[in-house]
């Protein structure tokens, strides 16, 4: 009978020891997976070779990307043009499968470094789940682009690479003083220069300090891919958010579909960027943008960052998504610091 007992309690503690290394290694690994450090593509140098092609809206002729093919040239990067760059297909540049043929060759071509969408405009959604990545993990690149490339940067974000949110070929101009740091800030993005910002807080800011990855993009496309396979996974992560032609109550709708689904439950940060709000847009609607904002994250203590100069504006600012940033902001100063 003494044996028996000592038998059960044996059984027992086995169990208990059991079930606490799997639920101590269930931990670890999610921990570890809220925590993986984004692989950073090479840096850019002299001489290296970058393609712009148009995975989205259509490129009407080729001084559409003269400037950006002059800026390259001037950083000392070789540039090609994807085949089907000029094509078009109604809205698109191309039908699909001359998008993704551009799109493959470039992500399956070592050679090239960077691939920098001319412009955004709507369509990555149509061509991303028949590309293959496969090459691009071997020899991973930059990718380049804002508005309907979000996209591409949610892909990245799930494949586990950063990404730039930045200007692009099509709204690029040299002599405009206004774009002249928005230039700057993205050759320091690829070339692999020190970027942080400091802005006068906005007294909508919320103060705060945290730090996470930073992702996102443009809201309408982060919300259209709510519960697909390239949705974001926004556990300890920053949110950047920007728009354009989007009515308030439309913002208001997918600020709550975005909290609904979680995406603020365990998220360590928010950066409005740029709101270009529909024409004529009066405000019937009752609330601002930033008060759509306050009242759709009340309930969570994580520091936002109003007026941060990205989107749809000559004064893009670039945004490394995948890197580790610090956010401290206090009434006075607003600071982003890429690690």
């Amino acid at each position: 009978m003494y044996s028996k007992k000592i038998s059960k309690i044996s059984i027992l503690v086995l169990l208990f020891i059991s079930f606490s290394a799997f639920a101590q290694n269930s931990g670890e690994a999610t921990s570890i997976s809220r925590g993986v450090k984004m692989v950073k593509p090479p840096n850019l140098k002299k001489g290296d070779t970058i393609m712009i092609l148009a995975p989205a809206g259509r490129i009407k002729n080729k001084s559409s990307v003269d400037a950006g093919v002059e800026l390259a040239n001037h950083w000392g990067l070789v540039v090609f043009l994807g085949n089907h760059l000029f094509s078009q297909n109604h809205t698109f540049s191309g039908t699909e499968e001359q998008r993704i043929e551009d799109m493959q060759k470039a992500l399956d071509n070592p050679s090239i470094k960077a691939i920098w969408a001319a412009r955004g405009g709507y369509g990555a959604v149509r061509i991303i789940d028949d590309l293959d990545f496969t090459e691009f993990e071997k020899n991973p690149k930059w990718i380049i682009g804002y508005s309907d490339i979000t996209v591409l940067h949610n892909k990245m974000a799930n494949l586990g690479y950063e990404s730039i949110h930045a200007q692009m070929p099509l709204t690029l101009d040299l002599e405009d003083i206004v774009q002249k740091e928005s230039i700057v800030t993205l050759y320091k993005s690829l070339f692999g220069k020190k970027l942080s910002y400091k802005l006068d807080s906005s007294t909508y800011n919320r103060v705060g300090e945290s730090s996470g990855q930073l992702v996102g993009g443009n809201l309408s496309i982060v919300y259209s891919m709510l519960a697909s396979n390239i949705d974001l996974d926004m556990n300890g992560k920053i949110l950047f958010i920007e728009d354009v032609g989007e009515a308030l109550y439309h913002i208001d709708r997918m600020m709550i579909s975005l909290e609904r689904a979680g995406y603020f439950n365990n998220c360590n940060g928010l950066i409005v960027g740029n709101f270009k709000l529909k024409k004529n847009e009066g405000n019937e609607f009752g609330e601002t943008l930033e008060d759509i904002i306050l009242r759709v994250t009340k309930n969570y203590n994580f520091p936002i960052i109003f007026d941060f100069p990205a989107g749809h504006i000559d004064d893009n600012q670039a945004l490394i998504f995948g890197s580790t940033v610090d956010l401290k902001v206090s009434e006075k100063k607003a600071k982003i610091i890429f690690n």
